[in-house]
């Protein structure tokens, strides 16, 4: 009967996991609901008076507060509240809830507020509304009391839990510690969406699309996730875990042959090179991987550097960040992106305008040119740090060549005052574009005139081509990165790049796939950039494979009308890696057995 116990999900990011479940919010505002076993309910009910305990008391200092800074008229309001809160009978429904239907405090808390707005909100007149809005506003301080406990509890231990939610957003993948994050399972959610980005980048297997996910869940109940075939099974036996080993085992064994060579130059049996760096997001990126293993920092999101702070960080900060990073990489290039905040990736210190569509707001390049004290002390740290190693500054969503022409200015300016300050600046720090909106594809043999190189984010490209939100579930199944009109877009920046002689990168999500790279080289790109845990994968693609292989992959499918064509000759050419990578396994497992034969004859003698 295991098989009953597999759920069939849409696997997203590869790997194996196994342990207990821990359910989060998918987002801010979205309360998580989960089953609490039977012997755990009268815990939750603890928690539950804990939670009204606590709001009662923050409600308490609110009214005192207020009492001192308006008055106590002001104040009676908050008094109301905690009457509200020591009704018993009302408690007592809650409690209720929790025992009969075996949920969490939180969704029991939510319930009760929803069925105040829906019975109170139904009356008429202004004033009896707005009663209803005050009879809910004090269970909303206990269900926020309940969610920060609940996270402050899963943040005072050290256990690896694989995380469920409704919906795969950064918020879920970013719960905690990437260390102790097994797997990412939701209910919805698509295959490029930023948190699907995450997932994959932070190498933390993922399945999205599991029908009924939470209903089936108990909080800690054990579970594996296979981001491979893109299935959840629940309460696995003593059998399955023992296939479950067995198959992470195999796994392990491939990364190791994987790794073997991962610290040699990626360079084709034909001769030629195609360098392969990292995307990273802070200095503790330099923990999960051999930084021998990669040609440099092809992309550095330097906005994760904002985020993680309450204030914008200091030009002292800055410099500090990317002279360490420049030093560990040891004299190989780092491509700095500058600052890309807006759309999903918000400051908490910054507040941006409301916008219907913010993909296509103000973003990016947009508000550094918009506030261009956060562009010159940016530039201003970077600039310094470049005196520490091999630097490169790439800008984030172009849209035209004046926006170049501006930065230019600005970087001039800077270089100007930083040389007059007395400090050490290298003759030439390379200045490069993001090529994500289709406008620069089109006017690119323009404006490469104006850079020196160029670097594809193929993430937010593909969406603007095809006119699809990669976050909207509505539309995400039509985020295709291997549309045809796609191909033809890269094709056409590496031809013009290319024939400018400047060099070309992609580091975007379809760089990270191995077969995808072997097309990309074919296409003429320079190089690439990938998550840290493809780059095994992909340098091997690259000395398994010859640049005329490649080129015959790119031009086969660019001419291809469909994206299922696309996938299929890239599928063909990851079976025959696959086995190319199946003869080396052989070889090595046969030398490895040599040895041990010839070790024991040794004792032997």
């Amino acid at each position: 009967m295991a098989h009953m116990r597999i759920i069939k999900g849409t696997p997203v990011a590869p790997g194996l996991a196994l342990g207990p479940v821990h359910v989060v919010r998918a987002a801010p505002h979205v309360v998580p609901t989960w089953t609490v076993p039977e012997e755990d309910v009268a815990r939750e009910i603890a928690r539950l008076h804990a939670a009204v305990d606590a709001a009662s008391e923050e409600l308490r200092r609110r009214q005192k507060l207020v009492a001192q800074h308006a008055g106590e008229r002001d104040a009676e309001i908050f008094a109301v509240h905690r009457m509200l809160l020591s009704d018993p009978g009302t408690v007592k429904k809650v409690e209720a809830t929790v025992r009969e239907q075996r949920i969490n405090a939180e969704a029991a808390v939510q319930g009760l507020i929803e069925d105040f707005k829906r019975r109170l909100g139904k009356l008429e007149g202004e004033s009896v509304r707005d009663f209803a809005a005050d009879f809910s506003a004090p269970w909303q301080t206990v269900l926020e009391s309940l969610m920060q406990t609940e996270r402050a509890l899963m943040g005072s231990t050290d256990e690896q839990v694989v995380l469920a939610a409704a919906e795969l957003t950064p918020q879920v993948v970013t719960f905690l510690e990437r260390k102790r994050i097994l797997a990412v399972v939701t209910e919805t959610g698509g295959r490029f969406s930023h948190g699907a980005v995450l997932a994959r980048s932070f190498g933390i297997p993922c399945v999205v699309g599991v029908p009924n996910l939470l209903a089936r869940l108990e909080q800690g109940l054990r579970i594996s996730v296979d981001g491979d075939k893109g299935t959840v099974q629940l309460k696995p036996d003593q059998e399955d875990v023992d296939r479950f080993l067995e198959r992470l085992e195999r796994r392990r064994a491939r990364q190791k042959v994987l790794a073997i060579d991962a610290a040699q130059p990626s360079i084709t049996p034909d001769g030629h090179a195609l360098p392969v760096g990292c995307n990273i997001e802070s200095l503790r990126d330099f923990d999960t991987f051999d930084l021998t293993h990669t040609d440099g920092v092809g992309l550095l999101r330097t906005e994760f550097l904002y985020m993680e702070r309450p204030h914008f960080p200091s030009e002292e900060e800055q410099y500090r960040l990317y002279r360490r990073v420049l030093e560990r990489m040891d004299g190989r290039p780092v491509t700095l992106r500058t600052l890309d905040i807006g759309n999903d990736k918000q400051l908490p210190y910054f507040k941006t305008p409301k916008e219907n569509n913010p993909a296509l707001g103000w973003r990016g390049l947009r508000i550094s040119i918009e506030w261009q004290d956060l562009l010159r002390v940016q530039l201003r740290a970077a600039l310094r740090a470049a005196a520490h190693g091999e630097l490169r500054l790439l800008l984030p969503m172009v849209t035209s060549i004046e926006e170049i022409r501006t930065v230019r200015r600005v970087y001039e300016d800077v270089r100007r005052q930083l040389t007059d300050q007395g400090f050490e600046i290298p003759a030439h720090v390379p200045l490069g574009i993001m090529i994500e909106v289709p406008a620069c594809v089109l006017q690119l043999p323009t404006m490469i005139r104006e850079v020196d190189f160029v670097s594809v984010g193929t993430n937010d490209l593909v969406q603007y081509l095809l006119a699809a939100d990669r976050d909207n579930p509505w539309v995400s199944r039509l985020y295709d990165p291997y549309h045809p009109a796609v191909l033809l877009a890269l094709e056409q920046v590496a031809r013009v790049a290319n024939a400018a002689k400047k060099p070309s990168s992609v580091c975007g999500e379809m760089a990270g796939d191995y077969a995808t790279a072997l097309l990309l080289m074919g296409l003429g790109y320079s190089t690439l950039s990938v998550a840290p845990n493809f780059l095994h994968e992909v340098k091997y693609a690259v000395r398994r494979t010859t640049l005329s292989e490649a080129q015959s992959l790119a031009l086969e499918a660019c001419r291809q009308d469909t994206s299922e064509n696309v996938r299929a000759l890239l599928a063909a050419m990851r079976e025959r890696l696959h086995q190319r990578l199946l003869e080396v396994h052989d070889v090595n497992a046969a030398l490895s057995a040599s040895d041990t034969s010839a070790n024991s004859k040794k004792r032997e003698s």
